[in-house]
């Protein structure tokens, strides 16, 4: 290397003063300020500066304290520029003006974050001129109490994604504030709400093909249709009663000019079907039967009408004939036993009647009495005198007996309609 490199002893302007020339190796030297070196004649291989075992064309060591590579112009409006490998804290900084501002530590590089916990992490606002790929995730906050949104920065108008860390809702909404003019914000129970004001809500394509859906069912009712409910003062509850309705569209549109008020329909608002209730609409059971529970039927006019006809068996011992069974009702009596007939269920304080088709009515000695057979009830009054079915009926054969009370119960009167009937 020293072959071609000129030098005086003298020193001085345009000079170069070497103190020490070891192996050929320069360990000293003084170049002047103004000197000039013409590099085309130097030959470098390896340079080291703190060491004399170099593996890399310039190696930089010291065993103690911080290293700082400076460039600093002294000139007006220009920056002092450092790369440092700080002391013990295991990274490299690129510093401006002796703020650090790229971090290389641990494999991973820090853009104002000198301690970086990702491959990347950068600590500021960052600005992507171009498209941003993502191949992975997309994480978009910390974990913190503050707000984290997107902004769509419009020519006109902003718009926002973000998450609304006032109530825990995901909010899309107009302008750049997070909670600010809200159009939809889903909350932890993935309730939907579109926000309360003039906000439309449109199904841009809606007929009997698509459109809008509940539960993955298309609902073909037209926007029109539904207007038909503007106005309605039904509630909620009143509006359920239409859940699981089965009724056509051509049954339900038998509804249109119905001039009937709320309270009119609502006589068919029945608790029980086939069971009479104050001012309800009459109604029977899917097996025909209306049961008035001892409610008036006030001027009936009936034509081709029969009576059921309960069967009350054979009887050996005491009993009651219940009115609630039927008003016409068949009997056999047997064992020659002597007991207590009660007659039961009357409707309190009206007027009435049983018809008995008895067997063998005479064969037991049988007092009918009013109220429960145990409860000591007024004797039947029978016509033309005598007090006990022995008496009064046949012991082997059919009669018909008529019992009827005028006071709901209290006294029932008794005559023996016709007595051993039987084919000629």
């Amino acid at each position: 290397m020293l072959n071609n490199f000129a030098s005086t002893q003298a020193g001085g302007k345009d000079t170069v003063t070497t103190t020490t020339i070891l192996d050929g190796t320069i360990a000293n030297a003084d170049v002047a300020s103004d000197a000039a070196i013409d590099s085309s004649k130097m030959t470098f291989a390896n340079v080291g500066i703190g060491t004399t075992s170099t593996s890399s064309n310039l190696e930089i060591e010291s065993s103690s304290g911080d290293q700082i590579f400076e460039m600093d112009n002294n000139a007006s409006n220009s920056s002092n520029f450092q790369i440092q490998n700080g002391a013990g804290n295991a990274r490299t900084d690129f510093a401006l003006d002796g703020s650090a501002i790229i971090t290389l530590k641990n494999q991973m590089v820090g853009i104002g974050d000198t301690s970086p916990s990702y491959a990347l992490d950068v600590n500021d606002t960052g600005r992507f001129t171009s498209d941003l790929i993502v191949g992975g995730n997309l994480t978009v906050g910390d974990g913190g109490a503050e707000d984290q949104k997107f902004v769509f920065d419009g020519n006109a108008q902003d718009y926002y994604v973000g998450l609304d860390d006032t109530n825990d809702n995901l909010v899309v909404g107009l302008g750049s504030a997070v909670g600010t003019t809200p159009a939809i914000s889903i909350n932890g129970d993935r309730d939907v709400t579109i926000s309360d004001g003039a906000i439309d809500f449109d199904v841009a394509s809606h007929d009997t093909s698509n459109g809008l859906k509940l539960g993955g069912t298309l609902v073909t009712a037209t926007a029109a249709e539904l207007n038909i409910l503007d106005g309605v003062t039904a509630t909620a509850a009143e509006l359920n009663l239409t859940d699981g309705l089965t009724a056509t569209t051509a049954e339900l549109n038998k509804m249109d000019g119905v001039t009937a008020t709320a309270t009119e329909i609502n006589y068919t608002d029945v608790t029980t079907l086939g069971t009479v209730e104050n001012s309800k609409a009459v109604t029977a059971t899917s097996g025909g039967v209306v049961n008035f529970v001892d409610k008036i039927a006030q001027r009936p006019r009936f034509t081709d009408y029969s009576e059921t006809v309960a069967a009350m068996g054979t009887k050996t011992a005491a009993f009651d004939i219940d009115l609630e069974d039927g008003n016409v009702q068949t009997l056999t009596m047997s064992g020659g036993g002597t007991f207590n007939i009660g007659l039961v269920n009357a409707v309190g304080s009206h007027s009435n009647s049983v018809t008995i088709l008895g067997t063998n009515l005479g064969s037991c000695t049988a007092t009918f009495l009013a109220g429960a057979n145990g409860g000591g009830g007024n004797a039947v009054y029978w016509a033309g005198g005598g007090d006990t079915s022995n008496n009064l009926m046949t012991s082997s054969g059919t009669d018909v007996v008529t019992l009827t009370t005028f006071d709901g119960g209290t006294n029932w009167y008794g005559m023996v309609a016709g007595k051993a009937f039987a084919n000629s």
